[in-house]
């Protein structure tokens, strides 16, 4: 698995030390090494600066490691936002399932949506020797973190190992890294517009976050009404957090602002779930007075009452090729996928019924 170019050999041949990783943090060797160890308290903000010198001088630790040349150590890195999110938990189990399959072994960590914390378990595990790591979900993609993401991808590239994004647009031509899609602003698009074939030009889309995920998705609300000739309203784009309790208190500002809509598209299923939440509790029905309808078909689309109308992600088959395509990268040129998205229909949704805000409070 030799991949070291000319120009990278010579990059490695100057590796960062302690002493340049200090001198770039303004902080001493010793606080370097207690960042690298990890077993010794260094104040937060101390520890961020010296992660963010570790990354910017593409520091490798493990120096035994290094002299091992291109030898990884056979396990698969899975980095994630939220264990605990069902989108996530699913693509989880696709990754593991074809790692094992693969003969690997399957390392989770969680980053917590901090970008310097996800930097720093990638090279944390570039230190492990990891075979491919696979970052899962929306990034906030800035100038500055696109450069740090760059740079890992061709140093993991240049070591024999791949990064991996899986749910995540490309950083770009020429990278050497392995991009495992979904049609995302597809699927926004095609819920958008069945809204608008059932009669409905007041969609409110609820759940926005800074992220890749929900800009592409917002990128298909907006095309949808584009088609049809109607209007982009930013009052009905309301930002939120991808979970249950985000969706109940944004839908209960929307109903206390009086905005005027009769459907609800949820940037996700968990959002979807607190907004039927906080209908049920304002007297408003679903689909009767306005309609519901969510994003991703996790399992619990179909307990909800009425049961969620969305859309279909195949979580499990992202994981999957995530992980066959990283490790067969030899024989499989392509290593960029997009997989298709479809509607679900189910019960949440139908025509606009007679309610408008005020009616019900």
């Amino acid at each position: 698995m030799a991949r070291r170019t000319a120009d990278n050999a010579d990059e490695g041949n100057k590796r960062a030390t302690v002493k340049e990783v200090a001198a770039r943090a303004g902080v001493s060797t010793a606080t370097v090494s207690r960042v690298l160890g990890g077993t010794y308290p260094v104040a937060a903000a101390t520890r961020i600066r010296v992660q963010r010198a570790l990354t910017e001088l593409d520091y490798v630790v493990n120096a035994n490691a290094r002299a091992l040349g291109n030898a990884t150590s056979n396990t698969v890195a899975f980095i994630v936002n939220d264990v605990t999110g069902p989108f996530f938990a699913h693509i989880a189990q696709g990754v593991e399932q074809q790692a094992t399959a693969e003969g690997r072994l399957c390392l989770v960590c969680t980053t917590h949506s901090a970008p310097d914390r996800e930097l720093a378990v990638i090279n944390l595990m570039r230190e492990q020797r990891a075979e491919a790591v696979i970052l899962v979900g929306g990034a906030v993609r800035t100038p500055q973190y696109t450069e740090h993401m760059v740079k890992l991808a061709r140093s993991l590239d240049a070591e024999g190992s791949r990064l991996v994004l899986c749910g995540r647009p490309s950083l770009g031509p020429g990278i050497p890294e392995t991009v495992v899609q979904y049609d995302n602003e597809g699927g926004a698009f095609a819920m958008t517009s069945y809204l608008l074939s059932l009669g409905h030009e007041r969609i409110a889309l609820l759940g926005v976050e800074p992220t890749t995920t929900a800009t592409e998705r917002v990128a298909g609300y907006r095309r949808a009404l584009d088609s049809r000739g109607l209007p982009f309203d930013p009052d009905l784009v309301i930002p939120g957090h991808y979970d249950r309790e985000s969706g109940y208190e944004t839908t209960h500002e929307l109903l206390a602002k009086g905005t005027e809509f009769t459907a609800v598209f949820a940037v996700t299923d968990m959002i979807a779930a607190g907004v039927l939440k906080a209908l049920r509790k304002a007297g408003i029905r679903v689909p009767q007075d306005v309609s519901v309808v969510g994003y991703d078909d996790i399992p619990l689309a179909t307990d909800l009452l009425p049961e969620l109308t969305t859309v279909h992600v195949p979580h499990e088959e992202l994981g999957r090729a995530a992980v066959r395509l990283a490790l067969n990268r030899d024989t499989t040129p392509v290593q960029h996928l997009t997989m298709g998205t479809h509607v679900v229909v189910r019960d949440s949704a139908g025509p606009p019924g007679t309610w408008r805000p005020g009616a019900t409070q």
